[in-house]
């Protein structure tokens, strides 16, 4: 058998950006991956649902690839691997909360019958071929978060995933540092490190001290109605607030797809405990007086299809924010969400609503480590090789700068972008070349078919709108037979520029009668071409606006 001297890693996703996390590692004739997650679109992808990694490489070596191994539940580390198990029949490794999360997602794509998922615990080895992935117990701002050792004949690989180092969680499940200090002192090659809070100093908060300062306001709220907006995959938040909410005497309603999915798999496997009696259905709230109330709820993030932004602009079927209202936004907003998110909070205090944000309160506890962590992890495993990863490009280099300071040398931190091969042997770690890698879109059923051309175009009618020109003309000699119709959207009033419409009229039916004359070639396509150059120039000469043209031209 022939020995293995070196090893590749390739991440896919979650470099120089938030989100679709994926990361392969290769070893001889096996390649495992790491995550399977997707990201949510900014404002540079209007209509886009999600964007997930591309995996063309994977396809390509499909006969390689032994197994999808999941640190966590959160859709950023799980969220693409409906797309993809539709390419790769491949088993998917996760514990228990992470698998009952993606079983449910996987109901969805219609995958839960045929999909190979294999639960693993804290503390279980998988053997691939001639790698060892081993679970290591962390915390982070879901239950059942781990790390991965991965032993590989160089030596071993040990990815964070999403942590922090918790005294005291919620479920008194601390993170497993003596078995990351074990492995640390019996050597690790290179340390893949969760970046995203590498900026932030010191330690970050304890989830306990969330509950304490909820305790505080649920106190102080005995004559409001009480509504939190939360990320639905923190069972643990949700515990505190349901433990809370009898406490206080209160009834639990649930509204959110996302947060009544995962509450039932929580309370399913044993991760939230409800007394019967609690909960009730959010249709039947107006039944409840508001001081006797708690909803927890999705939306956290400004999301416009979420049920506290629809209950923010009136639009949610049951619940009416009004001046009897406590609401509680326990999330920070992700890079990116900051206005939307403040823009819903303005709507809900225009509503009368009391509004408890994180920014004013203890109330949210980030699930990522923050610099003193991230020394600890780095001072513990002791790596021979650093890269960071999970983070866009300040956050990998604030954390190089981290490893740095802990005594790695410079010339062992390794910066890398999605694509990059790293290759590593037993004393040397260097970028090697590239694989195709990148985002896929995924609009509505469509995966990958919305492109730069697509995306352009939304762009354009976005900011100019658009001018239709419909003409029918004589085929045989080229007469306009009528006058154009021009329809606009998104460009001007029509009614109100009537003589600019007129213009547009004019001109139009001018070019046509000019094409006539010359008939060389396919005098529909030049016909379309000179119409649309023209428009172009005129509207924009009157206008100072280039709205998309779309010359519509029949012959008959």
């Amino acid at each position: 058998m022939k020995k293995i001297e070196k090893i590749r890693i390739i991440p896919l996703g979650g470099l120089n950006e938030i989100g679709k996390n994926m990361t392969l590692v290769e070893c001889g004739k096996d390649i495992i991956v790491v995550d399977c997650g997707m990201a949510f679109p900014d404002e540079d992808l209007p209509g886009v649902d999600y964007v997930i990694p591309d995996v063309q490489y994977l396809i390509k070596n499909k006969d390689r690839v032994a197994a999808i191994f999941l640190t966590h539940g959160h859709e950023d580390h799980i969220g693409a691997l409906p797309y993809v198990l539709r390419e790769l029949d491949v088993p998917v490794y996760g514990t228990r909360m992470t698998l009952g999360i993606v079983i449910n997602k996987l109901r969805e794509f219609r995958l839960d019958k045929s999909a190979k998922l294999m639960q693993v615990s804290a503390g279980d080895t998988v053997k691939i071929g001639s790698m060892s992935v081993e679970y290591v117990h962390t915390n982070h701002s879901i239950a059942d978060s781990a790390a991965l050792a991965i032993h590989t004949p160089c030596g071993v690989i040990f990815h964070t995933g999403d942590f922090k180092i918790d005294a005291s969680p919620i479920d008194g499940d601390v993170i497993d540092l003596p078995r990351i200090g074990a492995l640390g002192k019996e050597g690790i090659l290179a340390l893949l490190s969760d970046s995203t809070g590498a900026e932030r100093p010191g330690h970050s908060m304890s989830e306990s001290r969330v509950g304490s300062s909820l305790n505080e306001i649920f106190r102080r709220a005995d004559k409001k109605r009480i509504i939190i907006a939360t990320f639905a995959s923190n069972v643990h938040r949700v515990q505190q607030i349901i433990n809370l909410a009898i406490q206080y005497g209160r009834r639990v309603a649930v509204s959110g797809r996302s947060m009544v999915t995962v509450l039932e798999a929580a309370m399913q496997l044993g991760y939230t405990t409800v007394p019967k009696g609690v909960l009730i259905d959010i249709d039947k709230i107006k039944k409840i007086p508001p001081e006797q109330l708690v909803v927890i709820t999705t939306g956290s993030q400004g999301e416009p299809m979420s049920a506290l932004y629809r209950m923010a602009y009136s639009e949610h079927k049951v619940v009416e924010i009004n001046e009897k209202d406590l609401v509680i936004v326990s999330a920070t907003a992700i890079p990116g969400n900051e206005k939307p998110v403040g823009n819903m909070v303005n709507e809900l205090m225009r509503s009368g609503a009391e509004v408890v944000y994180e920014s004013h309160n203890e109330i949210h506890a980030s699930g990522h480590a923050c610099q003193e962590e991230l020394k600890m992890m780095m001072g513990l495993t002791r790596p021979k090789f650093f890269i960071p990863v999970h983070g866009e490009y300040r956050h990998l280099c604030r954390s190089a700068s981290l490893a740095e300071s802990m005594g790695i040398e410079r010339d062992r931190i390794l910066i890398a972008d999605i694509g990059d091969i790293i290759e590593l042997d037993k004393s040397s770690a260097k970028i090697v070349g590239t694989v195709p890698a990148g985002r896929v879109l995924v609009d509505g059923l469509g995966v990958g078919d919305v492109g730069n051309v697509v995306l352009r175009d939304r762009k354009h009618l976005a900011q100019d709108g658009l001018v239709v020109v419909v003409a029918v003309v004589n085929g045989s000699n080229g007469e306009v037979l009528t006058p154009p119709e021009i329809v606009t959207r998104g460009f001007v009033y029509m009614k109100e520029n009537g003589d600019l419409m007129g213009e547009v009229r004019d001109l139009t039916a001018s070019v046509l009668s000019r094409c006539a004359k010359v008939r060389q070639g396919d005098s529909a396509f030049n016909a379309k071409n000179r119409v649309r150059d023209e428009l172009d120039k005129f509207i924009f000469e009157r206008t100072k606006r280039k709205p998309m043209i779309l010359p519509v031209i029949k012959y008959i």
